[in-house]
């Protein structure tokens, strides 16, 4: 059950995203404003070009030093902007310091797997040839999958160095197998239809089968071992549940480092769609102290 608070803030009747619908869930994304991103003047922000990848940088107003944090934003590989979550995000600049990059990478189905993750990489390149090294990779749902692919990669290309990974109730799995992913077909921000909708986006007849590289689903890789310091989140009322679990066992089982949070009555999302809830000020608390270990 959604927690009362959450629910009575979040609108739950929204239908499930189908491939008709895209052009409509883009169209209609929340627009975070450059009020919302300064959050009072603590926070400044300028565009750049990591390599053909438009990014926006965000860092302490007076400042332009700070723990590098690569921030990938959500919206099921078919949506979303290099602005989409910052609205809640931008916190992390002022209240930590850190210099949050936000990449703009393309979107499925118009540009299937790899460009998404391409994008991804190139901009963690480009942050390490402009000074920008050892960055924490954090994403937010399809994000969240993004970070993850990002940092396999970045284990098995040999760098950049990645100091740790924050996972947001990440998108891991495009075989929707688990129990959570058949337990939610309505009533919640992120169904079953929509999740479907998504994988077949970025892999098309590929979904669900044999030859899914890690790289576009990390919930694939056979090896876990070798990751840098991990958190990973999720709310009890999520698709996304059990292979952001899982995840976490599977690198605690590989010897790694990974710290796990299970909101109870948490939906997807929740900690972006109602900010003011108690249950998303807890979400945020513990990230923000994770975080503040990261870059300390």
């Amino acid at each position: 059950m959604i927690d009362p608070e959450i629910a009575a803030l979040v609108d739950l009747s929204r239908p499930p995203l189908t491939p008709d619908g895209i052009a409509e869930r883009r169209a209609t994304g929340r627009v975070v404003t450059d009020a919302e991103l300064t959050r009072d003047g603590t926070v400044t922000f300028e565009e750049s070009d990591a390599d053909g990848v438009p990014v926006l940088v965000l860092r302490p107003a007076g400042s332009s030093q700070g723990q590098p944090v690569l921030h990938l934003h959500g919206g099921g590989m078919v949506a979303g902007t290099r602005r989409s979550d910052l609205h809640v995000l931008a916190e992390w600049v002022s209240e930590l310091g850190v210099v949050l990059i936000s990449p703009e990478y393309r979107l499925a189905p118009e540009h299937p797997h790899p460009a998404p993750v391409q994008d991804c990489y190139r901009t963690l390149t480009w942050m390490e040839r402009n000074g920008l090294t050892s960055p924490v990779v954090a994403g937010t749902s399809a994000g969240g999958g993004l970070a993850a692919a990002v940092t396999l990669m970045a284990r098995d290309y040999g760098g950049p160095a990645i100091r740790g990974q924050l996972l947001m109730c990440p998108m891991l799995d495009d075989r929707c197998e688990t129990p959570s992913s058949h337990q939610f077909l309505a009533g919640t921000t992120w169904v079953r239809t929509s999740n479907l909708t998504g994988w077949t986006a970025l892999l098309g007849d590929a979904r669900g089968g044999p030859d899914v590289s890690q790289f576009a689903a990390p919930a694939r890789a056979a090896d876990l071992s070798g990751l840098p310091p991990t958190y990973v989140d999720v709310g009890s009322v999520d698709v996304f549940r059990d292979e952001a679990v899982d995840y976490a066992a599977r690198i605690w089982r590989a010897g790694g480092d990974a710290e796990l949070h299970v909101w109870p009555g948490g939906c997807h999302g929740f900690d972006q769609l109602a900010p003011e809830a108690a249950l998303s000020r807890r979400a945020r608390a513990a990230r923000i102290e994770w975080l503040r270990r990261r870059a300390g």
